[in-house]
């Protein structure tokens, strides 16, 4: 389980208002996990709380193959640009499932030329075998949680992989012939130091991969993490320190060639930039596949059931969907502002009035913005207070 945007967390785009067809993406959510993380508030679910449910991996692919022919009817023909498979954790259930699932949406909507293809995988249900089961299935790009290379910063956020096998899953991965690999990153987790995150970012480098994401820990309601942090077991996160990290982590990716293209993402070039969460921020249609996944289409965003067995029971009776809403327009360019504005490709003045465009002045001014060619992107301290900034436009600049 990782900490990123996607959709089977409620992660929605705006509307697209252009002529040209977006980019259409597929989500898969597996739900399964071997153990929640503390922090962990995606919906997954061991099988201790599956146990008597009647859901199955085996059922939940044949639900997912019987969603997808739901898709196709409504959709229609249209190729897939880019498939993200996330959870809960992929590669528990194997690389022949994974295979199976890249089959039916092959089969069902076919793949586009260069479609990027990427997993989600934690290190401890990783092999040689796995990561070449992959290639040969077509995947071309693997997401790593690996966290943290520190032992104890790994035990507080319950991760159950050794220290070092991250790395000796990307290692593996590049060998096998993935194309792309990522390792992920949660920074200033309690008990965290300085010399920790040092070595973690050493790790990642060694390993050679070209995509980092790193992510501030966030205590989620509802999670074993937040239970402890309110009994004092555990301080929480502190903002100051988030931010000194977030600059270390900056400053070493940057100085090892990884530049950033996302607030929280680095990619060593625009080809190892992760296409599918582009997708996500710059108005591309998608769709979810699975328990709790969410999908976006012609304007219009809607969520899965969550339960496995109740997914299944829904899907077979013809529709998955258990809510749906149209964004309204100041809803569109609330979130346009939101979410362009985190990218290093920016976010283009003429999607501002004259108030909102104030705002940005005044937000150069601050050093919080730079503009280039009408296109206002974020300075470096403008990442670490990117909420402000967005707000400060918003505010200006009213729908």
């Amino acid at each position: 389980m990782h900490r990123r945007p996607h959709a089977g967390r409620g992660f929605t785009p705006v509307a697209h208002s252009g002529s040209v067809p977006p980019p259409f993406g597929i989500y898969v959510h597996v739900p399964f996990c071997a153990a929640r993380c503390g922090y962990c508030d995606f919906n997954t679910y061991t099988a201790s709380e599956l146990d008597g449910s009647g859901a199955s991996v085996g059922g939940w692919l044949d639900a997912v193959r019987r969603e997808l022919d739901l898709a196709a009817a409504t959709v229609g023909e249209r190729a897939v640009d880019t498939v993200f498979v996330g959870g809960g954790t992929p590669s528990l259930i194997g690389a022949e499932r994974l295979g199976a699932v890249l089959d039916a949406v092959r089969s069902t909507f076919g793949l586009a030329p260069g479609a990027e293809v990427t997993t989600e995988s934690n290190p401890e249900s990783t092999s040689p075998e796995f990561f070449a089961g992959l290639v040969d299935a077509g995947f071309t790009r693997v997401s790593l949680g690996m966290q943290s290379a520190a032992p104890h910063v790994l035990r507080v956020l319950d991760r159950r992989h050794t220290p070092g096998r991250a790395v000796a899953a990307a290692r593996e991965a590049r060998a096998a012939g993935l194309g792309h690999v990522n390792l992920d990153l949660i920074y200033a987790t309690p008990g965290e130091t300085d010399d920790d995150l040092r070595a973690s970012l050493d790790a990642v480098l060694d390993a050679g991969v070209d995509h980092v994401s790193a992510y501030a820990l966030i205590v989620e309601d509802g999670t074993a993490l937040a239970r402890r942090v309110a009994r004092g077991e555990l301080p929480a996160p502190d903002d100051d320190v988030a931010a000194a990290r977030y600059e270390l982590i900056d400053d070493r990716l940057s100085a090892a060639g990884l530049g950033w293209y996302e607030v929280s993402n680095w990619a060593s070039s625009p080809d190892a930039e992760c296409r599918h969460n582009l997708g996500y921020w710059l108005d591309g249609d998608w769709w979810g596949l699975g328990p709790g996944a969410h999908s976006h289409l012609a304007g219009a965003r809607w969520w899965n059931v969550k339960h496995p067995a109740r997914y299944a029971a829904a899907v077979a009776a013809g529709s998955a969907e258990a809510g749906r809403e149209e964004l309204t327009e100041s809803e569109r360019h609330t979130e346009r502002v939101m979410l362009r504005l985190r990218l290093r490709s920016g976010l283009p003045l003429d999607l501002l009035d004259d108030p909102g465009r104030a705002a940005a002045a005044q937000a150069v001014a601050d050093g919080l913005l730079e503009v280039e060619g009408g296109v206002a992107v974020l300075t470096r301290r403008g990442r670490l207070l990117a909420d402000g900034v967005v707000h400060a436009l918003l505010a200006a600049a009213p729908v």
